[in-house]
């Protein structure tokens, strides 16, 4: 009895607090890496391990958040909209100022950084985190796949203008990004539809594991955080330039929370839009920056990772306090 108990306790210890755990896994297991050099003749198989099995992950945890969410659920709501216009008509300030400072000037380079925080869109977890917070899952799931279209959108023809590359057409950075998108956002949705329709005992097989995605992510998490640690290490900047872009993405990140929650309580939809505006795709952000603008303005994307989990514990932490628990 006492081992049982002890097992339900470590459970649920480990439920509650799996995001700072995931995330203190993810680092500790990239910084073990970096200094035991016996390890280092692994490290390409290790980088194509993770290459292969993060977005596996992100494409079975996104098909279990379908499964769990009616289509007639996802039709588009006035918030939405609210939230649309403030990514793209921030995307599009700092952008204009970017333009008037000369190519390769610090200032500008941290203007792109805040270029990508704010357009970047919603995180694929941004569900199951919503659904644990009490908010609408079939809401910010909708509002995901309407940022990713319309980053599709104006992120080709604005970055051009921006950080000019040979090469990067709208058409040719437009295909970049909707492959990017299309496997790991709508080819889920699809295949969840399908098996619900279809294949209905099966459907109702896979909701009875309501908790799965939730752990799911904790894995995928851990890899986004070592991934992140390794482009720090990769990256060689100093000190004080890393703070400055560490600031960046902190104050994006709070602006766009704060913001986002401002505009959802109009709606009664406090946590949603909160979530919808503030929790990224940061693996997307990080590819962006290394796809169309300098390498360095990915580590925006990479410190961003760090505050919107720090706050999402922080947000899971006060829930369980007012419940109790």
């Amino acid at each position: 009895m006492k081992i049982t108990g002890s097992l339900r306790s470590a459970k649920t210890f480990f439920k509650n607090w799996m995001l700072p755990i995931a995330m203190a896994a993810g680092a500790l297991s990239y910084v073990g890496y970096h200094y035991c050099g016996f390890l280092h003749p692994a490290g390409p198989a290790l980088a194509g391990f993770v290459s292969v099995i993060q977005p596996f992950l992100i494409f079975l945890m996104l098909f279990l958040t379908f499964c769990r969410i009616e289509p007639k659920e996802m039709r588009p709501h006035r918030w939405h909209m609210r939230l649309l216009a403030f990514q793209c008509l921030s995307f599009l300030v700092f952008a204009a100022g970017a333009m008037m400072i000369p190519a390769n000037c610090d200032s500008r380079i941290l203007l792109e950084c805040a270029m990508i925080c704010l357009i970047c869109p919603t995180a694929t977890a941004a569900a199951v985190v919503t659904g644990k917070l009490g908010g609408d899952m079939a809401g910010i799931t909708t509002y995901t796949i309407l940022i990713n279209l319309t980053a599709s959108i104006i992120i080709p023809i604005t970055v051009p203008m921006v950080h000019p590359s040979e090469g990067i057409s709208f058409i040719t950075a437009f295909s970049l990004i909707v492959a990017k998108v299309f496997p790991l956002l709508i080819l889920p949705c699809l295949l969840a539809w399908i098996v619900r329709y279809m294949l209905p005992k099966f459907h109702r097989f896979i909701i009875k594991f309501a908790d799965l995605p939730f752990y799911i992510w904790g894995i995928s998490l851990s890899l986004a955080i070592a991934m992140t640690v390794k482009t720090m290490y990769d990256t060689h900047l100093s000190p004080a330039y890393f703070a400055m872009i560490a600031a960046i993405s902190l104050a994006c990140c709070l602006v766009q929370f704060l913001c986002g929650k401002h505009i959802g309580k109009r709606f009664g939809e406090k946590i949603t839009a909160g979530q919808a505006l503030g929790q990224k795709n940061t693996v997307f952000a990080i590819w962006m920056g290394y796809t169309f603008m300098t390498p360095v303005t990915s580590m925006a994307g990479g410190f961003y990772s760090l505050w919107h989990n720090a706050f999402n514990s922080w947000q899971l932490y006060r829930m369980r306090k007012r419940n109790g628990k």
